[in-house]
């Protein structure tokens, strides 16, 4: 099971997104999709969230209404193989799309393009293989510029198996202030992340429109990374909490998934309705909620 997965909140385009990412990403798949109950929030019967691979690596999308926006302080960094798939990618994720960066030559790579697609995500495609074909990038901007390198260190602290893999920092006499990010690579629980800081006029941060979701095994685990991600932060529910750099977080029992996706609907719907309830997660009393206690 991937530790730490991608959640993205569309307003109602959620299943759309899922489906076109699957015919453009190789090694793709779909897997679960839940739909709303009586305990809503959404009309009984839409769809609520899905859950898909992209290149062999896991995503969950969420129709969770108007209220956040994806913006490109959170993107996704492709490594393609090829001339033919970068070209492929950036055809298809630009169509109806916002271009940010054209697909170019630049002093840090043969051939790069950054594109926001019609539903508002980020891709940054770069011709140059990797391991991990698919790395959540993080910008820190406004008010989080310059604090790329503190929190890598802070997030490689919380999880395990986590190290920054490599880091360059700006220069004197470069556009950005010196000694700020100017790439980083680094991983959490042997996931890669990269990072970089902007001091661009930049009118966009982070927003919970893409969260990390974090499955944990344990409530002893539940509660150790809800107590460290949300120092300094905000606490939100049900599992959801912002980091003191505004990134957001799920922190969630993996027997949740279990319990919310039930072959009895009266006990996954009982188990909604308690969950919805809760700030932090608690294994028992969502149990106790599952056996109608």
């Amino acid at each position: 099971m991937q530790k730490i997965i991608p959640f993205l909140w569309f307003d109602n385009q959620a299943e759309e997104a899922m489906n076109f990412y699957k015919t453009i990403f190789k090694n793709s798949k779909i897997g679960r999709i839940t739909r709303y109950g009586e305990a809503g929030p959404g009309p009984k019967g839409t769809v609520m969230s899905v859950t898909f691979q992209l290149e062999g690596q896991e995503f969950y999308a969420l129709n969770g209404g108007p209220e956040f926006t994806f913006t490109p302080a959170v993107s996704f960094f492709v490594n393609c193989d090829t001339q033919e798939e970068i070209d492929m990618l950036w055809e298809m994720l630009s169509e109806n799309g916002t271009i940010l960066m054209e697909m170019n030559s630049y002093p840090f790579s043969e051939k790069f393009g950054w594109v926001m697609d019609q539903f508002g995500v980020s891709w940054q495609l770069n011709l140059g293989g990797a391991v991990q074909k698919i790395n959540p990038f993080l910008m820190f901007v406004g008010e989080q510029h310059g604090k790329a390198e503190e929190a890598m260190n802070f997030y490689t602290s919380i999880f395990e198996n986590s190290s920054i893999v490599s880091i360059e920092r700006y220069k004197t006499g470069e556009d950005e202030p010196e000694r700020t990010v100017k790439r980083a690579t680094f991983l959490l629980n042997g996931q890669e992340f990269m990072a970089i800081d902007s001091n661009g006029p930049h009118s966009f941060t982070f927003t919970p429109a893409i969260s990390f979701f974090v499955n944990c095994e344990t409530q002893e685990e539940v509660d150790e990374l809800w107590e460290k991600l949300s120092q300094g932060g905000e606490k939100h529910g049900p599992g959801w909490l912002k980091d003191k750099y505004g990134l957001s977080w799920q922190i969630v029992p993996t027997v949740l998934d279990e319990l919310l996706n039930d072959h009895d609907p009266e006990k996954s719907q009982r188990v909604m309705e308690a969950m919805f309830q809760m700030e932090k997660l608690d294994i028992e009393k969502l149990k106790e909620a599952y056996k109608g206690k």
